[in-house]
């Protein structure tokens, strides 16, 4: 079983992700335990105030040590492997995914406003991730990205009427999917193509190792034009 603990200002963002669809058949099959603490129980204040402002100046507000460091203390021996997700950590990908999928207890903490204060990534997390070169406004949504793809990785996650781990949208190297189809095969004038209708195996498979898209393949296409 994989346990999960998100620390955020925001729980109820996290409950309600995992309580449809496969994530949340994944918690009815014991795959998953889920565990959500609100960062707000651990103020040191009657009013709940996590965050504060800057030292030396700056424009927003940043999340408080303190509350992330009385929260994980919390979890005692089910605090396991911490994540914090922020723009400025190591680029998220499947080879990470894989890699985490391994651990037994992940925590996420989520950072919000201006971000954290850079103590907790200093002294109470194992790695910060990054989904990309781009700023959210929220950090539950870069964990719950993240807690996706290392999910879908457990054994039993996904049955074989719901998909297959075989062929992942992208591989360690980087290289994105063959293009697939289904009925019908021809639609306002847009065929699907022909050597997939026509049931040789060997030529579709050369055909779907063919036409595997490259990272590059959206940045020529629309970007550079």
């Amino acid at each position: 079983m994989l346990r999960y603990n998100f620390i955020s200002l925001f729980p109820e963002k996290i409950q309600a992700y995992y309580s449809s669809g496969l994530p949340a058949r994944a918690i009815e099959r014991g795959i998953l335990e889920l565990n959500t603490i609100q960062l707000r129980d651990f103020a040191n204040n009657k009013h709940g105030k996590v965050d504060d402002t800057i030292y030396g100046g700056g424009s927003g507000m940043l999340l408080k040590v303190e509350p992330f460091h009385l929260a994980l203390q919390s979890l005692g021996q089910k605090k396991g492997f911490v994540i914090l997700t922020s723009p400025s950590g190591m680029q998220f990908t499947q080879s990470v995914a894989r890699k985490l999928s391994q651990l037994p207890i992940i925590t996420f903490l989520s950072g919000y406003y201006e971000g954290v204060d850079h103590r907790v990534s200093e002294f109470l997390v194992d790695v910060e991730l990054s989904l990309g070169n781009y700023v959210l406004s929220s950090g539950d949504l870069a964990s719950l990205c993240i807690s996706d793809a290392v999910l879908r990785l457990i054994p039993g996650f996904m049955t074989d009427s719901e998909g297959s781990l075989s062929e992942e949208s992208h591989d360690e190297e980087g290289v994105l999917e063959y293009p697939q189809y289904t009925k019908p095969a021809v639609y306002n004038s847009w065929k699907v193509p022909e050597v997939l209708l026509s049931g040789n195996h060997l030529e579709i498979q050369n055909w779907k190792k063919a036409n595997r898209k490259k990272p590059t393949y959206w940045t020529n296409k629309w970007m550079d034009r």
